[in-house]
C-alpha cells in the first residue's frame, strides 16, 4: 500500500454480485423445475453437469459475501441476511457458520486448534496413499462438514439458528411443489460439486505445499469466471476487504509482488499431482503454534 496506495480504491463493495447471486438462485429455482419429471439418470447426469457448478459458484459467492463485500463493512448484517439467501439451493446451511470458521482462516492462517481449513491428524495419516487421496477428494465436502467440530467447536449463535430454519423451510418447499427428484438433484449437485469436480481444486491450489517454502498459491486460469476470482488467493489474502472482481487490478497495479511467485493455470492438473505425488498428502499444510491472545468470532 505504502508504494501502492491507489489500491485503497478497490476497497469498496461490489454490487454487481448482488444481482448475480440473485440470477443463480433462480437458475436453480428453474433447474429444480425442471429435473422434477425426469428420468433418474438425467437428474443425476444434470446434478453434475449444470447444478454441481452452480452449487459450488455459489459457496464461493458466500465467500464472497462473508467478507462483506455485497453490501460493504457498514451494512455487515445486510450480508450476513444475503448469505442466508444465496445459501437457500445448496440445501444445507452453511453461509453463517462459514463466515465465523473463515475470519479465523485469515486472521490465524494455519494456528492449530483455529484454522479449521487444516486437515485433521488422522486425515493426513489415513489418506496417506494415491487410492485414499483420491477418495479424500470425493468426500472433501464431508470433512469440511465435519472438521470444524473436531478442531475448534464453537456455540451455536442466533443467527445460526436461522439459517438452519430457513434452509429447512425452503427445502420442505421445494419438496412439497415438486418433489424427490428436486431435492435430490439440489443436495446432489452440492455434495459433488464440492468433492470430485475441477473446481474443487481450488480447495488443494490455494495452500498446499507442493513447493516448500510457498505457502499460498494464486491460480490464473479460466475457472475464475465461475469463481469470484477466489484464484486470485495470495492476492485475496493480502486485501481480504477487496471483491473478487478486483483481484486482477490488484495483480496488474502491484505486478511486481505477484508475477514471480509459484502460480496454477489448471485446477485439474492440481487434483492430479495431489493424487499422483506421493509426497503431498494432507499434511502438506503449514501449521503454526498461536502466541498470545486469540480473538474469535
Amino acid at each position: 500500500l505504502a508504494k501502492h496506495p491507489e489500491i485503497k480504491a478497490l476497497m469498496k463493495p461490489d454490487y454487481n454480485l448482488i444481482w448475480v447471486v440473485v440470477l443463480m438462485v433462480l437458475a436453480q429455482l428453474t433447474a429444480f423445475y425442471l429435473v422434477k419429471d425426469l428420468d433418474w439418470k438425467w437428474v443425476v447426469f444434470w446434478a453434475y453437469v449444470f447444478g454441481s457448478c452452480i452449487s459450488h459458484s455459489m459457496t464461493l459467492a458466500i465467500h464472497e459475501i462473508s467478507h462483506n463485500s455485497a453490501f460493504g463493512n457498514c451494512k455487515a448484517m445486510w450480508n450476513r441476511w444475503f448469505g442466508i439467501f444465496a445459501n437457500l439451493p445448496l440445501g444445507l446451511p452453511y453461509s453463517v457458520s462459514f463466515k465465523r470458521y473463515h475470519m479465523d482462516h485469515h486472521r490465524y492462517l494455519g494456528g492449530d486448534g483455529i484454522d479449521v481449513d487444516i486437515p485433521t491428524n488422522f486425515e493426513g495419516w489415513f489418506f496417506c496413499t494415491r487410492f485414499r487421496k483420491f477418495i479424500w477428494i470425493v468426500l472433501q465436502p464431508f470433512f469440511y462438514a465435519i472438521r470444524p467440530l473436531c478442531i475448534n467447536p464453537k456455540p451455536i449463535t442466533r443467527l445460526e439458528v436461522i439459517n438452519l430454519l430457513a434452509q429447512l423451510s425452503f427445502d420442505v418447499v421445494i419438496y412439497y411443489l415438486w418433489g424427490v427428484k428436486s431435492i435430490f438433484y439440489m443436495l446432489a449437485g452440492s455434495v459433488l460439486g464440492l468433492g470430485l469436480h475441477p473446481i474443487s481444486g481450488h480447495f488443494i491450489a490455494e495452500h498446499y505445499m507442493f513447493l516448500k517454502g510457498h505457502e499460498t498459491y494464486s491460480y490464473y486460469g479460466p475457472l475464475n469466471l465461475l469463481t469470484f476470482n477466489v484464484g486470485y488467493h495470495n492476492e485475496h489474502h493480502d486485501f481480504p476487504n477487496i471483491p473478487g472482481k478486483s483481484l486482477p487490478l490488484v495483480k496488474k497495479i502491484a505486478a511486481e509482488y505477484y508475477d514471480n511467485l509459484p502460480q496454477y493455470n489448471s485446477w485439474i492438473k492440481v487434483l492430479y499431482d495431489f493424487v499422483m505425488d506421493d509426497t503431498i498428502s494432507p499434511y502438506s499444510r503449514m501449521k503454526r503454534q498461536l502466541k498470545g491472545e486469540v480473538k474469535q468470532d
